[in-house]
């Protein structure tokens, strides 16, 4: 046996032992939140988010830009070595040893940087929050008070005037005070060593329809500047929640709007009413259409405005694009442990239904 082969093998046996020991971690939730989501992430995702926060821009985009660069390079390399006809035999078991290798790496390395976070328990038993089912008269009357809120905030807001534009900057402070008004609630909600971050190309992540994402090689929450205003507060709550290690979209977007609802700031409490109340309207379109048509007309108009410049937003970037990103979504969230895909995005309903359920009881 060749000793490259020899020292690949060895290598591989390597990655392919520790791997196992983090699949079989990541299948027991309990140990996952115990040494990894309580544990090791919370020291190393404070140290990522400590070193990231050092750079103006998105280190972590820099980074993958530097990785897809590197497999270029290693695809092509590859190749010029397969061609070599006296080499050839001893080197394709090379090459293929190489990228078992190479693909055992970035699996070791995405979970312990962040993925084993999907196999910790839900946030909603840390929070006591019920997952008790709602009926259609229900949910219509949850519709119904979260437009009370979005009108009144609207209003106190001014109807006429454009949502407060903020700088990347203003979006962390503000959004590090928000969490920090939760603190007493749930130490969970610890925001150490703040770093977001605005992404480097918003052009192309806005066309594959994309509002933000959590970066594991760098621990930044990177958010896309060139949504409208009114929804940057939320999108912004929601990736921080991402940098605390909560994997599931559905479980972030609950984060994001009990933080943003509780900041001491009007926009960021309007940004998380306004998302929320889009995902209970498509509910009751869904259920019952005609109640959804009388909500519909008690909505202000400058929420009614929201509405279309965000629409009108994703229409100009996203218009072709969203049903192929969509469909890879799914099957990504299904790999890692949500089994429903990107149809537990609507699982926020459920647990807004039951945050809010006794001021719906009262009206």
């Amino acid at each position: 046996m060749y000793p490259a082969i020899r020292k690949k093998l060895i290598q591989l046996a390597i990655s392919a032992g520790i791997a196992m020991l983090i699949y079989l971690c990541g299948l027991s939730s309990s140990l996952s939140e115990t040494l990894y989501s309580d544990g090791l992430y919370q020291l190393t995702s404070v140290v990522q988010r400590f070193i990231s926060g050092i750079f103006p821009f998105a280190l972590g985009d820099f980074l993958y830009v530097l990785l897809i660069c590197y497999c270029l390079w290693s695809v092509i390399n590859g190749f010029r070595k397969l061609l070599k006809k006296q080499q050839k035999k001893p080197v394709k078991t090379l090459v293929l040893l190489q990228l078992l290798n190479f693909t055992l790496i970035i699996y070791i390395s995405f979970k312990l940087l962040w993925g084993l976070n999907y196999s910790r328990p839900s946030i909603t038993e840390r929070l006591a929050i019920s997952d008790e089912k709602y009926n259609t008269k229900e949910l219509v009357s949850l519709g119904s008070f979260l437009i009370d809120k979005v009108n009144g905030l609207k209003g106190r807001l001014g109807q006429d005037k454009k949502t407060r534009a903020y700088t990347i900057s203003e979006l962390e402070s503000n959004a590090k005070i928000a969490y920090d008004q939760l603190k007493g609630r749930s130490p969970f909600f610890s925001y150490p060593a703040p770093a977001v971050k605005p992404v480097l190309f918003s052009w192309v992540i806005s066309t594959i329809g994309i509002e933000g994402y959590y970066c594991p090689p760098s621990g930044e929450a990177n958010v896309n500047m060139r949504l409208p205003a009114v929804v940057l507060p939320f999108v912004t709550c929601h990736e921080i929640s991402h940098q605390l290690g909560i994997a599931r979209e559905d479980e972030a977007n609950l984060i994001g709007f009990l933080v943003s609802t509780h900041s001491p700031n009007l926009n960021f409490q309007y940004s998380g009413y306004y998302n929320i109340l889009r995902s209970v309207l498509f509910e009751i379109r869904m259920k019952s259409p005609e109640d959804f048509k009388r909500l519909y007309t008690t909505i202000n108009k400058g929420t009614l405005a929201d509405f279309r410049t965000e629409r009108e937003f994703w229409m100009r970037y996203n218009g072709d694009m969203s049903a192929y990103m969509d469909t890879a979504l799914d099957k990504f969230l299904k790999m890692n442990n949500q089994p429903k895909g990107t149809d537990s995005y609507q699982d926020i309903v459920l647990w807004v239904y039951n945050l809010n359920k006794k001021n719906l009881t009262q009206k």
